[in-house]
């Protein structure tokens, strides 16, 4: 993981925020229903969590759906382009389903989940994803974080009692 972002790595990230504001200007007008994948990993009570180059919140590594893609499926390949971790897909479970207004779009979102006995090396591209690492669930929710991150720890952390 590069400690500073190179000037080749800055006209991504500023790509990044251009394609991103497009696309929020376009939802704005269209209010379009989006389905996406988040993965959460868990090592010894913590999460990983990520910050993208275009975005204000932290969340989860994640995106859209492919055509007949599941939810692991999705979340071991966003995984593995966001954060160069490799999990097999039929290693993560089913955890969360919400559907949130966020960012102009009806967002409906499902969270995946896997728990891993050793902590992963993280390889982020300093592009898309300027940050990762992994935090507490108490730690994350005193940060900055998408609804959908919020009411999957919540509801979590009251399902642990």
């Amino acid at each position: 993981m590069p400690a500073h972002p190179t000037v080749v790595d800055r006209g991504f990230q500023l790509a990044y925020i251009v394609a991103h504001r497009m696309l929020r200007a376009y939802w704005s007008v269209r209010r379009p229903h989006t389905q996406g994948s988040l993965v959460a990993v868990w090592h010894e009570g913590e999460l990983l969590i990520v910050k993208n180059s275009y975005r204000h919140e932290y969340t989860l590594p994640g995106g859209y759906r492919h055509p007949g893609e599941s939810a692991a499926e999705a979340g071991a390949r966003e995984l593995a382009e966001e954060c160069a971790i490799y999990l097999d897909p039929s290693r993560i479970r089913d955890a969360y389903h919400g559907v949130h207004g966020f960012e102009f779009r009806k967002d409906d979102l499902a969270i995946s989940e896997v728990e891993v006995e050793e902590r992963p090396k993280i390889g982020i591209d300093n592009r898309e994803v300027v940050w990762a690492d992994f935090k507490s669930p108490e730690a994350i929710l005193g940060m900055r974080i998408v609804p959908h991150l919020r009411e999957y720890l919540e509801r979590r952390k009251a399902a642990m009692g």
